[in-house]
């Protein structure tokens, strides 16, 4: 994680020191070019397991990915077009069975309201490819209260240089 994104993030959970904010406000991430591909172009790029995840908005089975139990700093980038999604720092353990953040990165994400269940809940995607990656709940700690529950199988994790 950069400087510039740990700042950018600080500021927007409201936790940089007083002497950044006094600065004025951290500029937020350029809008990213979309990724738009045929589905034929994503079935080669991405695994069954996937696509149908990314592209067709299916959920992965609870427990399921390893990603669950990745503990190392560093970012979690969309497995579809590598856009980085979340930082290794805002990750928690929800206890739900889905790698868990309170925070994305700024920019990194779009949303929708999803219907699926009959009950509203608010889709989240990749800003670039538009992939799939989960739900977002107001059930998540501090200092957001927000739980992003994302499809392990929708991100890829990049460990930070040692």
């Amino acid at each position: 994680m950069t400087r510039r994104h740990l700042i950018a993030l600080l500021t927007s959970l409201g936790l940089a020191p007083a002497a950044l904010r006094a600065q004025g406000p951290t500029p937020a991430r350029p809008k990213v070019e979309p990724l738009r591909l045929p589905d034929a172009e994503w079935r080669k790029r991405l695994t069954p397991q996937q696509f149908a995840v990314l592209r067709e908005e299916g959920t992965e089975i609870p427990g399921t990915s390893p990603l669950n139990h990745e503990k190392r700093k560093g970012m979690f980038h969309c497995a579809g077009c590598d856009l980085p999604l979340f930082s290794s720092d805002t990750k928690y353990e929800s206890g739900t069975g889905w790698p868990s953040f309170y925070a994305a990165l700024p920019g990194a994400l779009g949303t929708k309201t999803d219907l699926k269940l009959l009950v509203p809940r608010t889709e989240y995607h990749c800003a670039r490819c538009e992939g799939h990656q989960g739900h977002v709940f107001d059930d998540g700690p501090p200092p957001t209260g927000k739980r992003f529950c994302n499809n392990g199988i929708a991100l890829k994790f990049v460990p930070a240089a040692a």
